[in-house]
C-alpha cells in the first residue's frame, strides 16, 4: 500500500514540474486525476476545472475543453471563478519563476 501511494505522489508531482514547464497534456492528465480522485488525489472539482481549462486555453487541449464543459456543470458559479482565478494564479506563480 505504501508503495502505490509513492507511486501515485510521484506521479502527480512528475504531472506538477512538466505543467510548469508548459507540457499541456500533463494539466490535462491533472484534471482528468482530480475530477475522478485518481492517483492519490482528492475528488476536487475546482482543480479539475482548473488544469482543464490550462489545457483547453493554453495548450488548444480539445479533450480538456470538453471536460471543462463537463466539470462546469456540477459546479456553482463561485467555485468556476475561483477556479479561474486558481488558473490565472497559477501560471503568474509559474511565469515568474520561469523570469
Amino acid at each position: 500500500m505504501g508503495s502505490s501511494l509513492k507511486t501515485a505522489q510521484f506521479l502527480i508531482e512528475s504531472r506538477l514540474s512538466d505543467a510548469a514547464r508548459g507540457d499541456w497534456d500533463a494539466c490535462y492528465d491533472l484534471g482528468v486525476d482530480y475530477s475522478t480522485g485518481a492517483n492519490g488525489v482528492d475528488l476536487d472539482l475546482v482543480e479539475a476545472h482548473k488544469w482543464f481549462n490550462l489545457a483547453a486555453s493554453r495548450g488548444g487541449h480539445e479533450g480538456a475543453r470538453y471536460c471543462r464543459a463537463e466539470v462546469a456543470d456540477e459546479m456553482t458559479a463561485r467555485e468556476i471563478a475561483e477556479a479561474q482565478n486558481r488558473a490565472r494564479s497559477w501560471l503568474s506563480e509559474t511565469s515568474s519563476r520561469a523570469a
